[in-house]
C-alpha cells in the first residue's frame, strides 16, 4: 500500500551513510523472546514502499520482519507502534502528526515511535521492540 500522506508535513531526516544494525525483538507464540538482527545497507534504501524511505518499517518489511501497518505506513494510524529500546537518539525527531497518531496507540511509553516515521541515521545500532499486542497474528496468503 505505502505512499505519502498529503495531509501532513513531510518528514525531514538524514538517511544513514554507513551500514548499521537494527535488532528487532518480538515474542514467539510460546512467549519466548525472539531477536532478528538486520544489517542495513544505505545503498539499498528504500527496501520497500512501506513507510518513509529508511524507516524502521521500511527496513523491517524489506527483511521479512512482521510489523503490522494498517495504513501502509503513511502515518494515518498507530498500528506500527514500536518501542525504540536502544539508539533512539540516532533517530529523527517525532513530528506533530506522529505524536497525534501515537496518542491513539495502546501502551504508550517514553520510547514509543511509529515504525513508519522513525528513521535512524545509522550512527549506532538500534534495538526495536515489537509489542505482542500490536502484531497481527493472521497471515493471509495471496
Amino acid at each position: 500500500m505505502g505512499g505519502i500522506n498529503p495531509y501532513i508535513k513531510q518528514v525531514e531526516a538524514d538517511l544513514p551513510k554507513n551500514k548499521y544494525r537494527i535488532t528487532f525483538v518480538s515474542q514467539s507464540p510460546e512467549g519466548e523472546e525472539v531477536e532478528q538482527v538486520v544489517e542495513v545497507d544505505p545503498c539499498g534504501l528504500p527496501y520497500t514502499d512501506e513507510g518513509l524511505p529508511g524507516s524502521v518499517l521500511d527496513v523491517a518489511c524489506g527483511h521479512g520482519v512482521d510489523i503490522d501497518h494498517a495504513c501502509g505506513g503513511v502515518c494515518a494510524c498507530s498500528t506500527c507502534h514500536v518501542f525504540v529500546d536502544k539508539g533512539g537518539d540516532t533517530c529523527n525527531e517525532t513530528t506533530d502528526a506522529e505524536e497525534d497518531m501515537l496518542d491513539l496507540a495502546p501502551g504508550l511509553e517514553e520510547n514509543s515511535r511509529l515504525a513508519c516515521q522513525c528513521i535512524p541515521d545509522g550512527s549506532s545500532e538500534v534495538r526495536i521492540v515489537i509489542p505482542t499486542w500490536n502484531r497481527n497474528q493472521v497471515s493471509e496468503e495471496h
